[in-house]
């Protein structure tokens, strides 16, 4: 197949770009420059229609990952940075496979399992699941949030491609031992004796291993399904389990707790936002669940063994 992936050079593209090339797969990256040896790489701008377009047309898949990096602070202009490089970039992928006279057969679009609502009491699949905007005493940074995944999905809704089948990627914490990932940041924290609960460790966390991420992937392009997929571990779990079970994956005794007020301050320093850590994302695969997927590693504590296992590997 030939597998076009629109953004694709962060740790999400990367994870998919290696497992399709080694699959024996053409893969392309549309980017804005960053180089890549893992796949060949076309410039586009994520925003108007050029001579990319024609990696579109005659390609098999799409998977579009393009929307500039959360991890910062939600000031006025990462705000609107944030919500137009998704909205952009997913209307010019859509006017892009409107315009082929091939069109890919599927469009997996990226979004995010931050949609759904900060609850503890259920989890949400997709089905049942409450989407989030509406929290009582909910921070304005966690509806901005909402905001922007609420219109991530509605650009790529918009697109009128009735050859193509489209799915939206709701997608948990892609968990794989590369640097700079969100498991590599927080094995981080494990590593230097500060990996304790955070705020009340109440909050749930949805999480995905790298290998089921990209087996769902490939289950999605293989299967007829369309609309919203959540691409989480059937078990998510609360912070405090969460953040024990890693350190006991990577054999550290003692981990300091960091409260909420310190996480506030903290995020402020490394020019983040505390919602990354403090809202409450549980979030089960019901669709995948439901047409046959079977996880690799359904619960966290296979998981982080294993990631910890291929993380002292690659450090060598």
């Amino acid at each position: 197949m030939k597998i076009v992936i629109p953004g694709g050079t962060g740790q999400v593209g990367t994870v998919l770009a290696r497992a399709f090339a080694a699959d024996g797969h053409e893969v392309v990256i549309l980017s804005r420059g960053a180089a890549t040896s893992v796949a060949r790489v076309v410039r586009w701008d994520a925003e108007t229609l050029g001579p990319w377009a024609a990696e579109i047309d005659g390609a098999d898949v799409v998977i579009n990952l393009a929307g500039r990096t959360v991890n910062c602070r939600y000031n006025a202009t990462n705000r609107r940075e944030i919500l137009e490089s998704r909205v952009k970039s997913t209307t010019v992928v859509g006017q892009a496979i409107a315009a082929a006279s091939r069109p890919p057969r599927v469009w997996l679009q990226s979004s995010t399992a931050t949609i759904y609502a900060h609850r503890y009491d259920a989890p949400n699949d997709e089905a049942t699941g409450i989407l989030g905007g509406v929290e009582p005493n909910a921070p304005d940074t966690w509806r901005f949030s909402i905001d922007v995944a609420k219109g991530w999905e509605e650009a790529a809704q918009r697109a009128n491609v009735p050859r193509t089948r489209k799915v939206l990627l709701r997608s948990a914490m892609t968990m794989s031992p590369d640097r700079g990932g969100i498991f590599d940041t927080l094995l981080g924290l494990v590593r230097r004796g500060l990996g304790g609960t955070c705020g009340d460790g109440r909050q749930y966390v949805s999480w995905i291993h790298d290998a089921d991420f990209t087996r769902a992937i490939r289950w999605l392009i293989d299967h007829e399904l369309d609309g919203p997929v959540n691409l989480s571990s059937p078990n998510p779990l609360p912070n405090a389990e969460f953040m024990r079970t890693l350190r006991r994956a990577w054999g550290a005794p003692v981990g300091l707790p960091a409260t909420a007020w310190m996480l506030e301050l903290g995020a402020v320093f490394l020019r983040t936002e505390s919602e990354l850590i403090l809202k409450s994302r549980r979030v089960v695969p019901g669709r995948l669940v439901d047409t046959g997927f079977v996880f690799q590693f359904p619960d966290w504590s296979a998981a982080a063994a294993d990631l910890c296992t291929r993380w002292r590997a690659t450090k060598r």
